[in-house]
């Protein structure tokens, strides 16, 4: 798909034109990366938390799904890290008034480079063909050793810099690589500063008797509070895991590239407690299922990629990220950490709580260590609009838009349209659609020509159109037409629930 700007434009147009997304409070002109769910979008969006539900907590029998609270007591965020190490640096380019994520300037410098290794190999694959090693060129090539040795310095300079909070060698880095504001051009950087990410409120019925609280950043430390209570209440035995969908808030510095990063946003998350030493074969099994689902959804496997982390969090030994080919790039989705037994011992000992396991097959009591996977589900919608968006050139000389959502994900599963709006049409084609939703999600619409309203809905992604004509009051068949192909063919009434039940039942 490539970087891609002009489809994003069309892409987050389309989302306001079709009822997918709003921008909040937007009579008010707006609130920055602040975002409304539609009438289509809040469809969407439930489907693919209801298909990640299934897939995580309906499909595993030692996996509970719970739903926590957006406040917590604020020592919980003490002891998760967030208070004092949930900082991003931050810089601001003088003449474009613009600020960035330090570490995100120097990370984008480094994919420039890595795009110039990969287009190297490229070259080098089609001048060689069948005979080509890429191995051998990688290490061979003067121009692609030079370019990783590059990456190389640029890393062991930013991850210690990143590490030990020193922000001078961060704007120093940026200084030596030549890094300009990609909206200046220029090379005018103020200070980098530390921006702690976290929103915060007061709880309390008196301003003085009050105490401050924050916005959860994630949703994970809910479910960390609550492992002991969901073990010992589910009589769980280790290996099990916890999920939950929920909001969560950051302050981001960058918020920016429509709902991709927003200030508000929802997590779909999975902590897997493990025995200590079993991390890494759970690790590497949950990295293998979640890619796993994302390719059930039918998307082509090429636009998802796993990327190691060279820099890990304070609490992981090992992470990755599934990444997507967004409009804008290959970007984090989703991600699947080994986070050791670094949340549950810190809640251990700030709370005086033991949160230990006792493991009857061994006969010990350990804290348990965590595999996570955590998804963003406005990000896994944005993938699903970004892949589904499609501009078609007909036969007929024509054009269409058409979202070719997953079936199973698309808002409505069924429209059914009466040909004219006369002749017993009209009762007869809602005859059949108060038949249809009970089981599927179903839109009734009579206005304009028929080609319009296939138009429309192909606009929405609506996998099925159901037209009833004058044939239907004769023989109780009607038309049935598929979003993809455009194909359509006759079948009776008492089909068509079948018909649109076979092709959505697609297993996560």
């Amino acid at each position: 798909m490539a970087n891609n700007e002009e489809l994003f434009k069309k892409i987050i147009a389309h989302s306001k034109e079709y009822g997918f997304v709003f921008q909040s409070s937007e009579i008010y002109d707006g609130l920055s990366a602040v975002y409304d769910y539609a009438q289509n979008g809040t469809e969407l969006k439930n489907n693919i938390r209801n298909y990640w539900w299934k897939a995580m907590v309906q499909m595993h029998e030692n996996i509970v799904g719970i739903d926590t609270a957006i406040f917590m007591h604020p020592t919980v965020w003490k002891a998760s890290g967030h208070v004092d190490a949930f900082n991003d640096p931050m810089i601001d380019n003088k003449d474009s008034k613009k600020r960035y994520r330090a570490d995100v300037l120097v990370e984008d410098h480094i994919a420039k480079i890595e795009a110039k290794i990969t287009k190297e190999i490229e070259k080098a694959a089609i001048r060689f063909g069948e005979s080509f090693d890429e191995q051998q060129f990688r290490n061979t090539n003067p121009r692609v050793l030079a370019n990783i040795e590059k990456i190389e310095d640029i890393k062991n300079r930013l991850y210690p810099a990143m590490d030990n909070n020193d922000m001078v060698a961060i704007k120093q880095l940026i200084e030596d690589i030549e890094i300009v504001c990609p909206v200046s051009g220029s090379k005018n950087w103020s200070e980098v500063r530390q921006f702690n990410l976290m929103f915060s409120t007061n709880i309390g019925s008196t301003a003085e008797g009050a105490t401050e609280i924050f916005l959860r950043p994630e949703t994970a430390q809910g479910i960390f509070v609550n492992y002991l209570n969901v073990q010992k209440t589910g009589r769980m035995k280790i290996p099990f895991g916890i999920a939950q969908t929920g909001k969560a808030f950051r302050n981001e510095i960058v918020a920016r590239q429509f709902i991709f990063r927003m200030r508000e946003f929802e997590q779909m998350e999975m902590q897997f407690f493990v025995r200590p030493g079993e991390e890494m074969k759970w690790y590497e099994y949950w990295k293998n299922e979640r890619m796993h689902w994302h390719q059930s959804l039918g998307i082509p496997a090429a636009m998802f990629r796993f990327h190691d982390h060279d820099k890990l969090a304070h609490y992981a030994n090992a992470a990755a990220d599934i990444e997507f080919e967004f409009p804008i790039g290959f970007k984090e989705l989703e991600g699947i950490h080994s986070r050791t037994d670094f949340d549950l011992g810190a809640h251990e000992k700030h709370s005086g709580k033991k949160l230990r396991y006792h493991d009857p097959e061994l006969n010990e009591s350990y804290v348990p260590y965590v595999v996570e996977t955590s998804i963003g589900l406005d990000r896994m919608f944005l993938a699903v609009m970004s892949f589904a968006y499609t501009e078609e050139q007909l036969e007929d000389g024509s054009s269409r838009v058409v979202m070719k959502f997953p079936p199973m994900l698309a808002p409505y599963k069924v429209a059914v349209f009466p040909l004219t709006k006369k002749d017993g049409l009209p009762e007869k084609a809602r005859e059949i659609m108060n038949k249809l939703k009970y089981d599927h999600m179903c839109f009734y619409e009579e206005k304009d020509a028929i080609g319009k309203r296939y138009r429309r809905h192909d606009a929405i992604g609506t996998p099925y159109c159901v037209t009833v004509d004058h044939q239907t009051l004769e023989d109780n068949t009607v038309t049935i037409r598929e979003r993809d192909t455009m194909q359509q063919e006759r079948i009776a009434i008492n089909e068509i629930s079948g018909v649109v039940g076979e092709r959505l039942n697609v297993k996560p």
